[in-house]
């Protein structure tokens, strides 16, 4: 793995921010899944948080992409946390609360969306402006290591800590660790924004938008990933799949919340050849129909060891995905266009999980949750290679040109 970027001190601290605080938040993730589950005993309404993490994504993800392009990025990377620190204490208050109100959590998963979607494309945009352009891939690899190492602690510490002492523990434990994302961002310096600024607003948005319809390669980065995320994330399921096949044991949902990222853990870790890649356009269309087919062999099996070993496999394709669809995107935008780019990112790339999340629990309900699972990987696959391989331009992409 190339870890030149954490030699460079603004990048390692918020590398370092980024590790600590996302295992408090992929452990509320976990909690608040098991929390409305428990509340009402559907996969639907679970499937619902991510329709309250959708709607604040696209409203504010788009605007505070435009925003990022027109003020300090440093402030507005403080704002968007602090919305996402509140919302975590509104959690933790209501599970001390004893609440037990579903509406109550989805507002707050709305809030958390609210700052999420502001400062995920700030953050974005932060990283070519400190980093020179040879050093993007690798730190997007670095990156999505960040997120995989937290996406497989966070799941299990919220499993350990959830069966011993309860919901708000686990919110409380992330309310503390979201503090080393807020410190990495105090110590980032001034950045101003560059080149042509565009006040913020339906017109600068508009702009973005165009900017990726006039590229073909833009835009098919973006269908693919939209048809992996929506198609075949089983995400929503894991609460019911715990429940039926596993006793409902709070240390098998960690296990099934960890499994993707286990395997994109060890697709960062392996990452020096990714960028060695070329030919990324029909790269991406094969990693994203492995990703499906892995997610329907998980569907197909009944030990739990399978289900995490044939999501792992998905998870280093999709880590491998990631990296190569977020370094054309950073590279290919000049800086008065990156918090843009970034937003539209955002809405595509945390925004699809989310209406996964919607199918995969509408479905289970209509057709059971083993053909929500494996119907959906298999559509994926089927889709993907349709859809990728019919775009020359971007079937035959080349990073090198």
């Amino acid at each position: 793995m190339d870890t030149r970027p954490l030699g460079v001190p603004a990048y390692r601290r918020i590398w370092i921010g980024q590790s600590v605080s996302h295992v408090g938040n992929a452990a509320t993730l976990v909690a608040v899944g098991q929390q409305v589950y428990v509340l009402t005993d559907s996969s639907f309404w679970v499937g619902l948080l991510g329709m309250a993490n959708f709607i604040p994504l696209v409203a504010f993800g788009l605007w505070g992409g435009a925003v990022a392009d027109a003020v300090d990025r440093r402030r507005l990377l403080l704002i968007g946390s602090a919305i996402s620190w509140a919302s975590t204490l509104l959690i933790l208050l209501q599970a001390l609360a004893g609440l037990d109100n579903v509406y109550a959590l989805l507002a707050a998963v709305a809030l958390n969306a609210t700052g999420f979607a502001i400062s995920s494309p700030t953050r974005g945009a932060i990283i070519p402006r400190i980093l020179t352009p040879e050093l993007v891939p690798a730190a997007n690899a670095l990156n999505s290591l960040v997120y995989s190492l937290g996406a497989i602690a966070g799941p299990m510490i919220g499993g350990l800590v959830l069966a011993w002492s309860g919901y708000a523990a686990v919110y409380a434990l992330d309310a503390v660790l979201f503090g080393a994302g807020l410190y990495a961002a105090l110590r980032l310096p001034p950045l101003q924004p560059e080149g042509e600024v565009r006040r913020p607003g339906a017109r600068a948005v508009v702009e973005g938008l165009r900017f990726i319809l006039g590229s073909q390669v833009l835009l098919m980065s973006f269908v693919v990933d939209i048809i992996a995320m929506v198609l075949a994330l089983p995400r929503a399921l894991f609460p019911e799949v715990a429940a039926e096949r596993f006793g409902g044991d709070p240390l098998a949902l960690g296990w099934l919340n960890a499994s993707m990222a286990i395997g994109s853990a060890a697709g960062a870790l392996f990452s020096g050849w990714v960028g060695r890649v070329t030919r990324q356009g029909i790269a991406l269309v094969a990693v994203i129909a492995v990703w499906g087919l892995s997610v329907a062999a998980a569907g197909f099996v009944h030990q739990l060891w399978a289900v995490v070993a044939f999501m792992a496999v998905g998870g280093a394709a999709d880590v491998v995905s990631s990296v190569w669809r977020q370094s054309i995107l950073q590279l290919h935008a000049p800086d008065e266009m990156r918090g843009r780019m970034q937003g539209v990112f955002l809405v595509v790339v945390a925004g699809g999980p989310r209406l996964g999340d919607l199918r995969a629990g509408a479905t289970a309900v209509a057709f059971g949750v083993g053909a929500a699972w494996v119907g959906g990987g298999l559509a994926c696959a089927a889709a993907v290679l349709a859809v990728g391989l019919s775009v020359a331009r971007f079937r035959d992409y080349r990073a090198d040109r």
